[in-house]
């Protein structure tokens, strides 16, 4: 059994859902986000929950998959997502440009990145960016983007990497 899958999922107030065969809409008090889900899984709303349910066993993945991404959905439009990178190394940093984000990450030149529509992209220091925005799968993937621009190194832990992430260390050579 699927336990995620078969979880329901509180619909807080101020949040309408509205489904159009496979395309599920939710709009909430930050915005609207819409998706389309397979139509072996179905969706019943309920009062303020709703449920998903599958046709036979082999599709377990995809029942809790569809209710997982429903979830996100319903936090994104309610509190919205953030992530925060930080940059690490000597003459590191990162600034806005109108809406471009500028990394100086050891290049020979900068790196300009724009902003995907929907995100909003902050610095609040010259060594930190914080990317906020109603869709998870957004706001991961433009952070994963600016992370790959200069991922951390293990040798002296140089690089973008998340807030929360810890690089493992490499012992360098030794001489004799």
């Amino acid at each position: 059994m699927s336990r995620i899958g078969l979880k329901v999922v509180k619909i807080p107030t101020g949040v309408t859902i509205s489904q159009d065969g496979n395309n599920v809409t939710v709009k909430g008090p930050k915005g609207e986000l819409t998706r389309e889900f397979s139509d072996v899984i179905t969706m019943t709303v309920k009062d303020d929950e709703v449920s998903f349910a599958r046709q036979n066993d082999s599709q377990k993945a995809l029942h809790g998959t569809t209710r997982s991404n429903f979830n996100n959905m319903v936090i994104g439009v309610t509190e919205g997502y953030q992530k925060t990178l930080t940059l690490v190394g000597v003459g590191y940093r990162a600034q806005m440009q109108g809406k471009k984000l500028v990394l100086n990450v050891g290049y020979s030149h900068p790196v300009e990145m724009e902003a995907p529509e929907g995100l909003s992209v902050e610095v609040p220091s010259t060594t930190s960016i914080v990317i906020k925005g109603i869709s998870k799968q957004k706001v991961g993937q433009f952070a994963a983007e600016i992370r790959s621009v200069r991922s951390p190194e293990p040798y002296k832990g140089k690089g973008i990497r998340y807030e929360d992430e810890v690089v493992r260390r490499k012992e360098g050579k030794t001489g004799k």
